[in-house]
């Protein structure tokens, strides 16, 4: 019999077996000070482009208040206790309503975290008969829901309609001995390449397979939409979406969650969504907090107008300094490079050390080998100067790619520089 720790010392698993070496800077990184543009990385001052704070609410002195005199009102406790026992509060119900109104949908439901929350929602809307299908590069809340599921699960290729229609087959097959339904899954802006889901051309295959439809617009809620009400908004289907759910996470720039749908389908989750039946509701604080972002979210244009000035200006910048940002069609900014895990880790520091920029960095074994990808994330609080200063440091640090200088051991400071 062998020890249940053995394979946890043999195999730290794909992102584990680099933890001596990345942990603390390429990985679990602090990142200090105000939440802002400018914050403090190992002591120095550094360029932030590597937070989901898109509107630029996280430290915006309105918001600020009201987080503040909700926490001094009712403290993190209360409510004390899960929703469906001793949880519950008009504030919650009321929030509940707006996000809902928000996002063109009749009735929502909060959740106390994205991951989980969605996770469990996923599971509570399938039973073993039915089939869900979803998008290759669905984010892993999603994949680990799917995951959860006894019954049959298709994939089809990314934003591949065809290959949709195909796997909607399949599932229909199994429907018809099983009696179950179908649900597809898949996201409103895919976080990690940028690109909005082709909620289009999904919505035109419902009618002939009869399928429900789940959006994950963690990135698009706040973000895409002449309201920011989200990706189903802009692309002129948000109706077609049965089950859609939104984050606070990235564009309020706090914790929790939420999901919109009919009456009928939320009255259902609130009585079957095991990660809050069996978890405490969400503080005061957060619910509170939570309304006051969505009210100047709802009722200043203005953060999205600088958001998108900002996004336009680097996405330009950076594609007439000859650089490929792949699909992106929202502020999600990746920058694709060529070249290895070392060097990689070379250019990231000498960003980091020698031109005060954080950015965030995605290479193997997340992605193919001798692909490099920089994530930026464009906010209503970087400034035009701050867009001009990171396309030319770019384009100095690709020259140096192409030259071979991050080929060599330690090129810039470095980690114990």
């Amino acid at each position: 019999m062998g020890d249940l720790f053995d394979k946890i010392r043999k195999n730290p698993g794909p992102l584990g077996q680099y933890a001596k070496v990345a942990h603390g800077y390429f990985a679990f990184p602090k990142l200090e000070g105000e939440i802002s543009n400018r914050m403090k990385f190992r002591g120095k001052d550094v360029l932030v482009w590597s937070l989901n704070n898109y509107l630029g609410l996280g430290n915006h002195p309105e918001v600020r208040k009201a987080d503040e005199e909700a926490t001094r009102q009712y403290g993190l406790a209360y409510p004390m206790g899960a929703r469906m026992m001793t949880g519950e509060s008009e504030h919650h119900e009321r929030l509940e309503q707006e996000l809902a109104a928000f996002v063109d949908k009749k009735a929502g439901m909060l959740l106390n975290y994205g991951y989980q929350g969605v996770m469990s929602v996923v599971d509570a809307l399938l039973g073993r008969h039915d089939v869900v299908v979803y998008d290759a590069e669905s984010h892993a809340c999603l994949v680990d829901g799917v995951r959860m599921h006894q019954g049959k699960r298709f994939v089809y290729k990314h934003n591949d309609m065809e290959s949709l229609e195909k796997q909607l087959q399949h599932a229909q097959n199994v429907t018809a001995a099983t009696g179950g339904g179908i649900l597809v899954i898949t996201e409103g802006v895919f976080g990690m390449a940028g690109d909005q889901g082709d909620l289009r051309g999904v919505v035109a295959l419902k009618q002939k397979y009869g399928f429900r439809l789940l959006v994950d617009d963690a990135h698009g809620v706040g973000t895409m939409g002449p309201r920011l009400g989200g990706t189903g908004q802009e692309q002129g289907v948000q109706d077609d979406i049965d089950v859609y759910f939104g984050t606070f996470a990235k564009s309020f720039a706090l914790i929790g969650a939420f999901i919109a749908a009919d009456p009928e389908i939320i009255d259902f989750l609130k009585y079957n969504t095991r990660s809050q039946i069996f978890a405490k509701s969400l503080p005061m604080p957060l619910v509170l907090g939570a309304q006051k972002r969505l009210e100047m979210m709802r009722d200043r244009p203005e953060f999205k107008e600088k958001l998108w000035t900002i996004v336009h200006a680097l996405q330009l910048g950076l594609k007439q300094a000859g650089f490929n940002l792949g699909r992106t069609n929202s502020p999600v900014t990746p920058v694709y490079l060529s070249g290895g895990p070392a060097e990689a880790s070379n250019l990231v520091v000498d960003l980091r050390e020698n031109y005060g920029i954080f950015c965030s960095v995605v290479m193997y074994p997340v992605v193919p080998k001798g692909i490099i990808i920089l994530r930026l994330i464009p906010t209503a609080v970087h400034t035009l100067e701050d867009v001009n200063y990171t396309v030319k440091a770019f384009s100095e640090v690709q020259s140096k790619l192409d030259a071979g200088l991050y080929d060599k051991e330690k090129y810039a400071v470095g980690l114990n520089g």
